[in-house]
């Protein structure tokens, strides 16, 4: 057979098998762009599971007129523009295919606003990057992303998804997990127009532990000890709960390095061992852990 270039809509499809898992995937990586972009406020507005829709406001730094057409095409990125800035790269994500990959196998729409510009600008993509009709829209500053009927247009992986409920606590935990890396973002949540958590921006080291109650519960902040610790160039802060209140499970542990959430068989390691005289067999200790 001769060798033939895909269609691009194809292309995007085949990346959004890498990107695009399930619901939460896209969640993950929408509201890491709402990082990137200096928003101290996250909407997240869900329904069906992320089925139906997934809708992420925030109030960023917003995207150009110019510059939302080369946001919805692949390998286009305002995060690194060199090598160097590659290899030093601080930004929660930079590949610049989140979108047009998402966009490929969703109906979605993005507006945004810049502080400088009179108004703000909509477009709606199929995932083609082809034929981007930009229009005026009344969105105040910032950027609002609107994901409708995921995997409408690849019925198989639609199967694969599990039950509304089940897809929804998938995201409710990514979000858990993400206002306690930024406690200087409000975070809001809703599923088919309820209301399920609105964390305000915590700057006070009290509104910090109000966060941390709100998602872990009173118990953990009760029976845990505050870390605050500095070596080599590195600082380690957070909570680690005493031996007394540990778990047959590993599902209360979170370690963030640069405010980002990292699964290490090491360091979880390291944490148990220095339990390792004081915790029971089979028991694991908690902790929430900030290693910058």
């Amino acid at each position: 057979m001769r060798v033939q270039i895909l269609p691009i809509q194809l292309i995007n499809q085949i990346a959004a098998g890498e990107v695009v898992e399930r619901p939460s995937s896209v969640v993950k990586e929408l509201v890491e762009n709402c990082f990137d972009a200096g928003a101290t406020t996250i909407h997240i507005d869900i329904e069906h599971g992320g089925t139906r829709r997934i809708r992420i406001r925030d109030d960023g730094c917003g995207i150009i007129k110019e510059d939302l057409p080369l946001a919805l095409s692949r390998h286009a990125t305002s995060k690194i523009a060199s090598f160097e800035d590659l290899e030093r790269v601080a930004s929660m994500g930079f590949r610049g295919e989140a979108l047009p990959s998402i966009s490929s196998v969703s109906r979605l729409t993005l507006i945004s606003l810049v502080a400088e510009a009179d108004c703000a600008w909509r477009v709606s993509t199929d995932g083609t990057e082809q034929n981007f009709d930009l229009q005026p829209d009344p969105h105040p500053q910032g950027t609002t992303v609107d994901v409708r009927d995921l995997f409408y247009n690849t019925p198989a992986r639609r199967k694969c998804l599990k039950t509304e409920k089940t897809e929804f606590a998938h995201i409710e935990s990514l979000i858990q997990k993400m206002a306690l890396s930024r406690f200087d973002i409000t975070f809001a949540l809703s599923h088919n127009q309820k209301e399920i958590f609105h964390l305000p921006l915590a700057n006070t080291e009290t509104e910090q532990e109000q966060r941390v109650v709100g998602i872990l519960g009173s118990a953990f902040l009760e029976n845990s000890l505050k870390i605050d610790v500095a070596s080599s160039g590195l600082q380690l802060t957070g909570w680690v709960g005493l031996p007394t209140f540990s778990r047959s499970q590993q599902d209360m542990q979170f370690f963030y390095v640069n405010g980002r959430l990292v699964r290490d068989k090491l360091i979880a390691h390291a944490v148990r061992q220095a339990f390792q005289d004081v915790l029971f067999h089979g028991r694991h200790p908690v902790f929430v852990l900030y290693l910058d």
